[in-house]
């Protein structure tokens, strides 16, 4: 069964409507077979965050194609643990292609690395006494600042993602709709491809959108408009240094 109990309580009557949107018969295949990230009992984790508290849902792709990394949490790597080490950033980190360019970004933002400079001896120089250490910390910074970490397609299984994707587009649709009645202030993050997913949807125009490219481009990370976005956030800060 499908693990509702996680879904916070100020969500259940949104995520419960939205829920009669997608066909049965893909709900029935997700429950017989468990072949699927990130399985049924975090499919909902995006939903932990009260939804009086979410300002931003930034919407991600699909879940991480990993066991380890796959949490229910759009761009959170369960797989990665510290996030630095005394060369810069660690070795997980620094697989991680998109975190690493949006950790980067993030020490732009923040004015403790130069555009001319972003290397690892860059980083290493760091003070890092008042910056968060692990990516845990990292997301739970997002989601302090309301962030709803939700990805288009909350499934991943052997299908095209496109496929998987397409069953939960009514869900989405029907989620947003019911939203913009009450919550109509909040503001949608759309970061590479997604976002000519969620623009298709009749209910994304109610909302307020931030669009840029995907971190996993470099160009992420030198890009003005996303670094003035995130900067007031200080998502890096540790917790009683963070500005809310």
């Amino acid at each position: 069964m499908l693990n509702y109990s996680i879904i916070h309580t100020s969500w259940r009557p949104l995520t419960n409507e939205a829920m009669k949107q997608v066909d049965l018969a893909y709900l029935e295949q997700l429950q017989q077979n468990a072949d699927w990230l990130p399985g049924s009992e975090q499919i909902f984790a995006a939903f932990s965050l009260a939804l009086p508290k979410t300002n931003y849902i930034l919407f991600g792709e699909s879940p991480y194609p990993r066991a380890q990394s796959a949490n229910g949490y759009a761009f959170w790597d369960s797989a990665v643990h510290e996030l630095w080490s005394p060369n810069g950033l660690s070795k997980e980190v620094n697989r991680a292609t998109s975190l690493r360019n949006f950790i980067k970004m993030l020490l732009l933002a923040e004015g403790l690395l130069s555009d001319t400079d972003t290397s690892q001896s860059a980083i290493a120089a760091l003070d890092k006494e008042n910056l968060v250490s692990t990516v845990d910390e990292l997301f739970e910074n997002f989601q302090r600042q309301g962030i709803l970490l939700l990805n288009a397609s909350l499934v991943l299984s052997k299908k095209p993602v496109v496929q998987d994707a397409k069953c939960w587009r009514p869900f989405l649709n029907t989620l947003l709709n019911s939203l913009a009645k009450k919550y109509a202030n909040l503001e949608l993050i759309l970061l590479g491809n997604i976002a000519k997913v969620i623009a298709q949807l009749p209910s994304a125009n109610q909302f307020k959108q931030f669009h840029a490219e995907h971190p996993y481009n470099i160009s992420f990370i030198y890009n003005k408009e996303v670094q003035a976005f995130f900067k007031p956030m200080r998502l890096l800060r540790k917790k009683n240094q963070s500005v809310t």
